[in-house]
């Protein structure tokens, strides 16, 4: 399997419960996986601690048959290939569209950055705005520019966290379509988590139902 999370259990500094506890999960190479669960179930937490934010209190993870986490090892985040759009899409507000995805292009050369810049604007149907800052975009394109810097980079891995929450519901159906496109265009492996049973059928390949482990 591509991505292997075995045992996986977390529990936050002052909190009395596991978060997490003996999470596993195995994902195909190109699967579109959703975790569907209530608030409080702990679904951001394993996307946090797949990406390296948080460390786990014990478990393994692998992603393309190397150990990002186990009793002996922790990859850092800048190094797991892991992209990420947060809940809020935690854009830069004092840079354009084009600055916020070259923003994840540090490793490229200038000309490489260009090119890969073209191809996500594209990917993503923003070329007519890549000159504008967030707070002149709607939710919607914001989102999509979150998306852009996640995939700049080609990423092994993304996830998304709750990627349609601050969207109006009119338009929600709409970006479901427009992600899963783009997802399936790119072949990107991805991990989304919701709380909403809609966004997962329209999107996902595979739903899995994340229960709080609170009492």
């Amino acid at each position: 399997m591509y991505v292997q999370v075995k045992g996986l259990t977390f529990k936050y500094r002052n909190s009395e419960e596991d978060t997490i506890k003996d999470f596993t999960i195995n994902i195909a190479k190109g699967e579109i996986l959703s975790i569907l669960g209530e608030s409080g179930s702990g679904k951001s937490t394993v996307l946090r601690l797949i990406a390296g934010l948080e460390v786990p209190e014990k478990g393994i993870i692998k992603i393309d048959n190397k150990i990002m986490v186990d009793d002996h090892t922790f990859v850092p985040p800048e190094k797991r290939g892991v992209g990420m759009v947060f809940q809020d899409y935690a854009l830069f507000p004092h840079m354009t569209v084009e600055e916020n995805i070259r923003f994840g292009l540090l490793k490229m050369n200038r000309d490489e950055k260009e090119r890969r810049l073209g191809e996500v604007l594209k990917l993503v149907n923003l070329e007519d705005y890549k000159t504008r800052y967030p707070y002149e975009l709607s939710g919607g394109q914001q989102q999509r520019v979150a998306l852009a810097r996640a995939l700049a980079p080609q990423p092994l891995l993304l996830l998304l966290d709750e990627p349609f929450s601050n969207l109006d519901k009119d338009l929600q159906e709409k970006i479901r379509e427009e992600l899963k496109v783009i997802l399936r265009q790119t072949g990107t492996t991805t991990i989304f988590v919701t709380h909403d049973q809609d966004d997962s059928r329209a999107i996902a390949d595979r739903i899995v139902i994340l229960m709080s482990t609170a009492t």
